[in-house]
């Protein structure tokens, strides 16, 4: 059964037990299972890879159907899902196996999809796209936060936080964190306590961290990663802010091929860019043809899997990572 993402906000999830969640906008995915539906299950939460699956097909039957795991109801997590699944998932839904959910997470999935068909047409599992975050979405979710909280803001403040999180909800959803941490430590929250944690000093260097790679300013770079004691949990942070502003640049390519003009595709991209970064955006324009750009956003994501399969050399990583991308591309 298909429903539409923004449906989930008031979902019943007793009603189901089998989920498919594809499409572009991981974070949003991520926060649908973290909030919504791993809570019900305590530390019986289970991760699985496509591949792992695959290659022990047999063992994770096994699994699955061994009561013994079963004292409480357990929920699946199934990453990096292809139709390759198939089989798998609709021999899952037809055992209807007790005290068992699943979630399937995919990215995009064509019409035309085996599994996607599959979650589709099915009455008793749940299909779900998830497409990426605009302006206006992501006003939306920050907007509801703050309702939540009841804590009165300004589209001032909406809009830094945006722009503090690279429009990634990811990012934006760890801002939001602060915030909460922040709003149980005081009894009353004002508006500049806000913008100083959202313009923190920790933030501002990371964001600068990145422009400064893309800029392929190394001494910056240096300066930075000397001053800054970075740990292996900023990594992903930082990694993410890769992702995005390299995303971000390659629209900001395509915006300049259309207005034929830096300044101007620069001046009138949405979301907007804040002044004091026009300037090493042009330069980041200037560093990277559009085959290199496309290739970087590649190494990127190789590398942001990397970091979280050797989390504890994550931080040796990632600085390979920005010096490589410095000197070689």
């Amino acid at each position: 059964m298909i429903i539409k993402s923004y449906q989930l906000k008031n979902f019943d999830y007793k009603k189901t037990k089998n989920f498919l969640f594809y499409g572009n906008n991981l974070a949003q995915i991520n926060q649908i299972i973290d909030e919504k539906i791993k809570p019900s299950y305590l530390n019986k939460v289970f991760n699985y890879e496509e591949n792992e699956i695959l290659k022990n097909q047999k063992d994770f039957f096994n699994e699955i159907l061994s009561h013994s795991l079963f004292d409480k109801e357990k929920l699946l997590i199934i990453s990096r899902t292809t139709d390759k699944l198939h089989d798998i998932a609709k021999e899952i839904l037809e055992r209807e196996i007790q005290d068992l959910s699943i979630v399937f997470v995919s990215e995009n999935l064509e019409k035309k999809s085996k599994i996607r068909n599959l979650f589709e047409k099915n009455k008793k599992t749940i299909c779900v796209a998830f497409y990426p975050d605009d302006q206006k979405t992501l006003t939306f979710f920050i907007n509801d936060f703050f309702k939540k909280n009841k804590i009165p803001i300004s589209q001032e403040i909406i809009n830094r936080i945006i722009e503090r999180g690279n429009s990634d909800r990811h990012n934006i959803r760890m801002e939001l964190i602060k915030i909460e941490n922040l709003i149980i430590s005081k009894r009353k929250i004002a508006t500049d306590d806000i913008l100083k944690l959202v313009n923190s000093y920790e933030s501002n260097n990371i964001s600068q961290l990145v422009d400064f790679c893309l800029a392929k300013k190394e001494n910056k770079i240096n300066l930075i990663l000397n001053e800054n004691n970075f740990t292996n949990e900023d990594t992903i942070l930082i990694i993410r802010t890769f992702l995005n502003k390299t995303k971000r640049l390659i629209q900001i390519r395509d915006h300049v091929k259309k207005s034929k003009n830096v300044d101007t595709a620069i001046s009138t991209f949405k979301p907007s860019i804040f002044w004091k970064d026009k300037e090493i955006v042009k330069e980041q324009i200037a560093k990277w043809p559009d085959k290199k750009i496309e290739t970087l956003l590649e190494v990127i994501n190789n590398n942001e899997l990397l970091i979280k399969k050797n989390f504890e050399n994550s931080m040796k990583i990632l600085t390979n990572f920005i010096f490589y991308t410095v000197k070689h591309n």
